[in-house]
């Protein structure tokens, strides 16, 4: 037994080491900091796109585009910006009351949804390269502050055209 017991204190030691490694992994792991932001109930955002759709213009030069973002991740993110074959650009736009403006970027909250809708924050497509039909499909692609592109096909739909709840 004599010859074991100098090795004790060198097992003893590798194994804390080997602990304080597992625990220092484990702790950073947990620690919520995952790039988004981090703090409480942080988590990365889960994004999925639905109801969108395009008016059809009544000019030519010009149309709005609607859709819900929904996320359902614990992280936030923002829609900064969207892309079009049939625009050569798209505007982000936000309503209060009667009054439009551009911005930037369009929050997306963490586990909730940025709704895009007639009366209220809204896509604007200028300089249309054609003006599109009803029944036609046009692609977006949706671009985000973290998270990945979304592409998706549009429906156009009548000008009068309000979605069911």
């Amino acid at each position: 037994m004599t010859p074991a017991a100098p090795g004790i204190p060198g097992v003893r030691k590798a194994a804390a080491v080997v602990l304080a490694l597992g625990l220092s992994a484990t702790l950073a792991a947990c620690s919520g900091d995952d790039g988004g932001g981090g703090g409480g109930g942080g988590g990365d955002p889960k994004l999925s796109v639905t109801g969108a759709y395009v008016s059809q213009p009544p000019m030519t030069d010009m149309a709005a585009g609607y859709l819900t973002v929904r996320n359902a991740g614990g992280g936030a993110d923002e829609l900064t910006s969207v892309t079009t074959p049939l625009a050569s650009e798209v505007t982000l736009h936000t309503t209060k009351g009667t009054r439009m403006t551009q911005v930037s970027s369009l929050d997306v909250p963490a586990d909730n949804r940025l709704e895009l809708s007639s009366g209220g924050d809204h896509l604007m497509l200028t300089n249309l390269s054609h003006r599109p039909k009803v029944g036609e499909k046009v692609s977006f692609t949706l671009h985000f502050a973290t998270s990945a592109p979304i592409e998706i096909r549009v429906p156009v739909e009548p000008t009068t055209y309000r979605p069911k709840d």
